[in-house]
């Protein structure tokens, strides 16, 4: 069934708090894909993010960042007194730093009350926090905060040794690690509520799944032996691409690699994990950088770029046929973008995954005519571009003259003749044969070089702070393309 989609990061939405949450204002969300006929609305990974403050760095592959939490819910609830004053509203950037630091004392002050009232023996908030995942995602963060912040692997050595000793914690420490796990229940109560109210819409979420977890995380401290590690904890070899479209020293993600034949000996139980809780959270799940199942880029950590690492095998059929198993029901998206080899494209049609194409890629100016690449629309999912790449209207106005002539040429023979460029474009992937075809939100507001949500190879701001600051441009600017995104439902 061919569905229409948009992109857009959760943190993204409009708040009174500088970030956006899972209240109020993601119900209006819904109600406007709603009426504008989205079937599918795609975000980037919800997890506390870490390094960078990138998604893809995060402290957790199951635990919700606490940024997202409604305070606005918290008082409905009785957990709050008050609302607070709006602190950044209508901010066109995400400053990480100070919406946390704002919104700590208001979540702390939510615990203090959920403790005096005892609401700890509620038997839904026994049962989430009975989870293994949620104890040690807790004293992960207790034990982080008790040494200073620093990554786990230089921590004081009984801390380190926590996941494997399971020792008695000092009261302070466990008092934080319970505040996190109450933390950790607030997001997934209120994700479930929103996610609950995009299926009763119609709305499917397409959640992201990174291939790889950061380094500092509860993953690798609480899974040493899922990752190739020296004795402290250190990757011995380290993630990437080589060198590509965005960089010439190839891209250094510093994420640990895993240790396939530990994994294999006890039936992958990692991304079973993984995997099978991400089920719970969305509809559909991306994964990113697909192509690590067939093959990876194997870095030595002591090499300062990717230039020096080498392709690897992985056990991609084994790992699949297992999610397959356990999973029946999981519906993946693969990530195949990139200069690939003619293996990562059998194993995605082997289970029948949904690959993707992106237009400010397909669509080439070299010849004499401008033309699309894109021709196999069959299980496929088209996009104007992605969170790593311009915006369509960076791109466009990155091409020459001749280039931007070309491009309206080719679309005017597609029947495509009214409205502006950005316009036509739009209605370009619109009418795809696409199964799927999905649309940045920057794109649909025409945004240029200031709607780059990231750029590859580069770390901390202006990545992942971009913001939508209110509603009303959006919801002109969708009304346009209503007819053509409700069609593909």
């Amino acid at each position: 069934m061919r569905k229409s989609g948009i992109l857009m990061p959760l943190s993204s939405l409009p708040s009174d708090t500088g970030v956006g949450e899972l209240g109020r204002n993601a119900c209006r969300w819904l109600d406007i894909l709603k009426e504008n006929g989205v079937g599918i609305w795609q975000i980037l990974p919800l997890n506390p993010v870490g390094y960078g403050n990138s998604p893809y760095q995060p402290y957790s592959s199951c635990a919700g960042d606490e940024l997202y939490i409604s305070l606005e819910l918290l008082c409905e609830e009785g957990l709050l007194k008050e609302m607070p004053s709006p602190f950044r509203e209508n901010e066109k950037r995400l400053d990480y730093d100070a919406v946390r630091k704002f919104k700590e004392p208001y979540l702390r002050n939510a615990y203090q009350n959920f403790t005096d009232k005892k609401m700890q023996a509620n038997t839904k908030y026994q049962e989430f926090i009975s989870q293994e995942w949620v104890r040690e995602y807790g004293v992960f963060r207790a034990l982080k905060s008790a040494n200073n912040g620093a990554c786990w692997n230089e921590w004081k050595q009984e801390d380190k040794e926590w996941p494997e000793k399971r020792t008695a914690l000092q009261p302070e420490v466990e008092d934080e690690a319970q505040y996190q796990m109450f933390l950790q229940y607030l997001f997934y109560t209120q994700w479930m509520n929103v996610k609950k109210a995009a299926n009763e819409k119609g709305i499917e979420i397409m959640g992201d799944v990174p291939f790889y977890v950061g380094v500092d995380s509860v993953d690798v401290w609480a899974g040493k032996d899922n990752f190739l590690l020296d004795t402290d904890g250190r990757p011995v070899f380290i993630a990437g691409v080589p060198p590509d479209y965005f960089s010439a020293t190839g891209q250094r993600w510093g994420n640990p690699i895993y240790d396939w034949d530990y994994m294999k000996g006890n039936g992958y139980r990692f991304w079973v994990d993984r995997i099978g809780y991400s089920s719970r959270l969305f509809d559909i799940i991306r994964i990113d950088h697909f192509r690590a199942f067939d093959t990876f880029w194997k870095i030595p950590a002591s090499c300062p770029t990717a230039v020096d690492g080498e392709w690897i095998e992985a056990p991609g059929y084994e790992v699949l046929d297992t999610l397959k198993r356990k999973i029946p029901d999981v519906n993946l998206v693969a990530e195949d973008l990139g200069d690939l080899r003619p293996e990562v494209l059998e194993l995605k049609n082997h289970y029948h995954l949904k690959g993707m194409k992106i237009l400010v890629f397909s669509i080439k100016t070299d010849g004499k005519y401008a033309y699309d690449t894109a021709q196999d629309m069959e299980n496929t999912i088209i996009y104007t571009g992605t969170h790593d790449n311009d915006t369509l209207m960076e791109w466009y106005q990155g091409l020459n003259v001749a280039a931007k002539r070309k491009v309206r040429i080719f679309l005017k023979k597609q029947g495509i003749k009214d409205g502006s460029v950005k316009d036509r474009l739009l209605s370009y992937i619109l009418r795809s044969k696409a199964e799927y075809a999905i649309i940045p939100m920057a794109d649909i507001l025409g945004q240029g070089k200031e709607g780059h949500i990231n750029t590859p190879g580069t770390v901390g701001s202006p990545n992942w702070e971009w913001r939508m600051p209110h509603f009303r441009e959006a919801e002109k600017e969708m009304a346009k393309y209503r007819n053509l995104m409700t069609f593909r439902k």
